[in-house]
């Protein structure tokens, strides 16, 4: 699909809208129909909104190719179950790992059809720190209140200073950040525990890294914050999915990028009012099926010449003499 987009496509060749959708929708016929169930070894499993108003489809992706395998409306139980069970026992157990947000929906559906669900379900590394970069803030928020009314602006403005790891500072930058944590209280402290649990992914063995993970628990659960002893509980009931995801390396770095990739797709559209017609747009572009018109069948070529018996075409060559 050109880069314009559906819509793009549809003025520039004078085509109508649902002429457009009518070719695609056939390509992606074609293409899941010569899809095999080729074995995967890491499956990811998000979530994207289709409309506003928390109308969500969920998506079920191979994190080694990148392919969509599965489009389904809604983000339920059944939204997974569904894909789980087009398959057969054997490639479910064949699966790895299967990286996931918490979202317990999608969780029980995992524990319920693949083999193995509690070593291989594995909670992803940017979620938890999504909800950890989210304590931060609430707490400089809160922080700033209090210090605006004491005539005091050192936290205005410096909301993604708390928010970018340490890695992507420069040195100048660092300088200074270290200078504004000295003059504040909370929010440098839920910082620091922020930071201290994205050092937490690299382990290899799983004892080594629970130690480390309980430890880190044991410190944010007894904070004063409010905000980080809410994700600390979060954690804690999670983190034989966050032990998965650390031996493992399981990420859903993958499918977040799938799921803006539909979110381009979809502005590019200008909007789905169709869902059918938005599940294929996404099978078309991300789906890697071969979308191929098939072969025409042929008849043989006909020789130039008829065959015939006095046909000069099956006359030995003679040598022209002069």
């Amino acid at each position: 699909m050109a880069r314009g987009g559906q819509l793009g496509v549809s003025k520039r060749m004078r085509m109508s809208w649902n002429a457009v959708s009518g070719i695609m929708e056939r390509a992606v016929r074609r293409g899941l129909e010569r899809r095999k169930a080729e074995p995967v070894r890491r499956l990811a499993v998000d979530e994207t909104s289709v409309k506003r108003g928390h109308r969500y489809a969920t998506i079920v992706s191979d994190t080694d190719t990148g392919r969509v395998l599965h489009v389904a409306k809604g983000r339920t139980r059944e939204s997974l179950a569904q894909f789980y069970g087009s398959r057969d026992e054997g490639w479910l157990a064949g699966l790895e790992s299967v990286s996931m947000d918490m979202w317990g929906p999608y969780v029980a559906a995992t524990g319920e059809w693949v083999p193995g669900a509690e070593l291989k379900t594995a909670f992803d590394r940017f979620h938890v720190a999504k909800h950890l970069a989210d304590a931060v803030d609430k707490v400089r928020r809160a922080e700033h209140r209090e210090l605006t009314a004491q005539g005091s602006a050192v936290l205005a403005r410096t909301r993604y200073r708390w928010l970018t790891g340490r890695g992507k500072m420069t040195h100048a930058e660092k300088l200074a950040f270290a200078a504004l944590r000295k003059s504040v209280d909370r929010t440098a402290r839920a910082w620091a525990v922020k930071e201290a649990a994205s050092q937490l992914w690299d382990y290899k063995l799983r004892g080594s890294a629970e130690n480390a993970w309980l430890h880190w628990l044991q410190w944010a659960s007894s904070c004063a914050l409010a905000p980080v002893r809410k994700v600390a509980e979060m954690v804690r009931a999670h983190l034989w999915g966050i032990l998965n995801a650390v031996v493992l390396r399981a990420t859903n770095g993958p499918a977040e990028s799938i799921n803006s990739r539909i979110q381009m797709v979809k502005a590019r559209a200008r909007g789905y009012r169709n869902y059918n017609r938005f599940v294929v747009a996404i099978l078309f572009h991300l789906g890697g099926l071969d979308l191929s018109p098939r072969t025409a069948r042929r008849d043989p070529p006909r020789p130039l010449v008829p065959p015939s018996s006095t046909s000069d075409a099956q006359q030995p060559f003679q040598p022209r003499t002069h």
